[in-house]
């Protein structure tokens, strides 16, 4: 045992927690520190998108004629 670190081979066998997806921004692999982005860049990039309401979820408002409830059919 003299001579060979023990984490050297012990590290090798290691797997990351979650496997390398690309940015969802550039498409480049992201980062541990920024995951799932690449960088800080497209981190803010894709806030930019959320707080300025490009992410919006589109609804479509019912007619208030259409409620049956509100109808008196007697």
């Amino acid at each position: 045992m003299a001579g060979t670190d023990p984490r050297s081979t012990h590290d090798s066998n290691v797997e990351p927690l979650r496997p390398t997806r690309p940015c969802p921004e550039c498409g480049r692999p992201s980062a541990r520190a920024h995951f799932p982005f690449c960088s800080q860049r497209c981190r803010d990039r894709d806030l930019n998108r959320w707080l300025s309401g490009s992410y919006a979820i589109p609804v479509t408002e019912e007619d208030e004629n259409t409620d049956p409830e509100d109808g008196d059919q007697s």
